[in-house]
């Protein structure tokens, strides 16, 4: 994390101010309202700006008005956490502008997933500010039974040690480790390479997640993370749901078994299954960048956070 000191946000606590943004694609009113309502129901307070309806092909308006919008929300005194309305494309348009010695001057929670991992690793690694990769305002905050209610309390609470749910994640290796939680969306992951921004996994427990994806596509995708060398130190894996990630309906494979072939050698513990980005409910919040514990045994998976990710 470029040798900063590690900045965990305030934490958010109801009667508080969410500012949500659109950095990539365009919104949908409807859902965007939606979710913005659901927020209030839970005792915050959401404001944007009028703009994040704009749209330019299919971002939410132009790269400097993404911009100006995100370092806005940084900068607002009222504002407690920042949540993208949704991921879709665009979010690297902006990565080479963010003023990342503002943001550290004025940390605040910042929530997405999907094409947000773009900014949730810079952030991350360039920042060196605890990320959350969890439920957006016009997706998972505007449907029923969208967003995990005990994990965001968990997150972003300050909790000073809790555990994920980890019901329906299956063991793929088993074993045990310690390290800092990472990841994202796998193809936004993918997409850092060869650039400035390359991701950074050393040392890390990597959360991996992807929808739509075909078994040959998520294939070439990890193996371009280890022929990058980015799985050589690796301390444990956790992949998502991985939602609609099928050749055919009559594929004579599972995706676990083309996934075990590139990851099921590098003797680390290996997890499939757990509930949050791109998922079918209850999208769970997950920190990035504090240190966590994965147990992966024949009969469950456990994953604790070992230290708050939010101060007082």
């Amino acid at each position: 994390m470029d040798g900063l000191a590690l900045l965990r946000p305030p934490s958010l606590r109801p009667g508080d101010t969410v500012g949500i943004i659109a950095p990539a694609s365009n919104i949908q009113r409807e859902a965007f309202l939606a979710g913005c309502e659901t927020f209030r129901r839970m005792g915050y307070n959401p404001v944007f700006d009028e703009a994040i309806m704009e749209q330019d092909l299919y971002f939410a308006g132009s790269a400097e008005r993404r911009l100006d919008e995100l370092h806005n929300m940084f900068l607002r005194d009222d504002v407690r956490a920042i949540v993208c309305a949704r991921g879709g494309y665009g979010a690297n348009y902006l990565v080479d502008k963010i003023d990342i010695a503002m943001i550290r001057a004025h940390p605040k929670i910042f929530v997405g997933y999907s094409d947000i991992t773009t900014l949730l690793t810079l952030l991350l690694d360039e920042a060196s500010l605890v990320v959350f990769h969890g439920p957006m305002a016009a997706k998972d905050f505007a449907i029923s039974d969208g967003v995990d209610a005990p994990s965001w309390q968990g997150a972003l609470g300050g909790s000073p040690s809790w555990s994920a749910d980890t019901g329906g994640v299956r063991s793929l290796v088993t074993g045990a480790a310690q390290g800092l939680f990472y990841g994202g969306c796998l193809p936004m992951l993918v997409a850092t390479l060869g650039t400035r921004h390359e991701i950074h996994t050393e040392g890390t427990i990597l959360f991996l997640e992807d929808v739509g994806s075909k078994p040959y596509q998520i294939d070439r995708m990890l193996m371009q993370l280890h022929q990058a060398g980015k799985l050589a130190r690796v301390l444990g894996i956790v992949f998502g749901e991985m939602n609609d990630c099928v050749q055919h309906p009559q594929q004579g494979y599972t995706l676990e078994e083309v996934v075990l072939r590139i990851v099921g050698n590098l003797g680390i513990p290996v997890a499939f299954g757990l509930r949050s980005g791109h998922v079918a409910r209850a999208n769970i919040t997950l920190p990035l960048g504090v240190p966590a514990s994965l147990v992966v045994s024949d009969s469950q998976t456990e994953l604790r956070f070992l230290e708050p990710s939010t101060t007082a």
